[in-house]
């Protein structure tokens, strides 16, 4: 095809060509606003956003985006399977964040919150993982949990310090390996037994000590830092 010499005005049909851009770039703006609203008004759930943005970027803009949540989880899980920790530790996600469930039993002596030799060496891979430049946008939650079993120790008065004090122990670790050296990205909550995932005694109030086991826990919660503010 002959090109356009200088000076020459474009014909009407070359200007129609054009007009498919305007259009184009309503749509986005139309699906920009679209989104934006939908953010306003309800809650985020961070996996499904991922997805999204992945869908919108790989459709529209015909280029992959990596997931950072759900890259995540799957390094993690290659922690656990690497040290054969299935049975003591489960990672999943939810609405929020990537949920890492810790069994006390394999972390702590009962009644303690001293970490055993195991739980070090877990947590320093895990701690290694969580520091490295790529995964710095995370922030970390560590929450305490115990059964319903009443204690009164001169170190623990009850249930409350003792979840606190292994979830405080957590961090701490944490924090020595360099993941949060400015202390602003982790924190340590104590739930004591007041957040059970199973019924701790039966309808006739016999314990029930798998549930009680099950209860005994230690949960890191790790969130996309646009997903909340500590």
């Amino acid at each position: 095809m002959a090109r356009r010499k200088p000076g020459m005005q474009r014909t009407e049909e070359e200007e129609v060509k054009e007009d498919w851009l305007v259009t184009y770039a309503d749509a986005i703006t139309l699906l920009m606003a679209f989104f934006v609203m939908l953010v306003s008004f309800s809650k985020v759930e961070i996996p499904i956003f991922e997805k999204v943005q992945a869908g919108i970027a790989e459709q529209i803009g015909k280029r992959e985006v990596i997931r950072p949540t759900e890259v995540l989880e799957t390094d993690l899980k290659d922690v656990v399977f690497n040290m054969a920790m299935d049975s003591d530790v489960k990672v999943s996600t939810d609405d929020e964040s990537i949920l890492m469930e810790l069994g006390s039993g394999a972390f702590f002596q009962p009644g303690s919150a001293n970490l055993t030799r195991d739980a070090v060496v877990f947590l320093k891979d895990t701690g290694d993982l969580l520091k490295q430049p790529r995964y710095l946008g995370f922030q970390i939650e560590v929450t305490g949990h115990t059964d319903d079993s009443p204690i009164s120790t001169a170190r623990f008065p009850s249930n409350w310090e003792l979840a606190g004090g292994r979830a405080i122990a957590v961090v701490r670790f944490l924090h020595a390996l360099g993941v949060d050296p400015n202390q602003k990205r982790m924190r340590a909550i104590s739930y004591g037994d007041t957040k059970p995932k199973l019924p701790n005694r039966d309808d006739f109030g016999n314990p029930i000590e798998e549930n009680r086991e099950a209860n005994r826990r230690i949960e890191i919660r790790i969130f996309p830092k646009y997903s909340r503010v500590f």
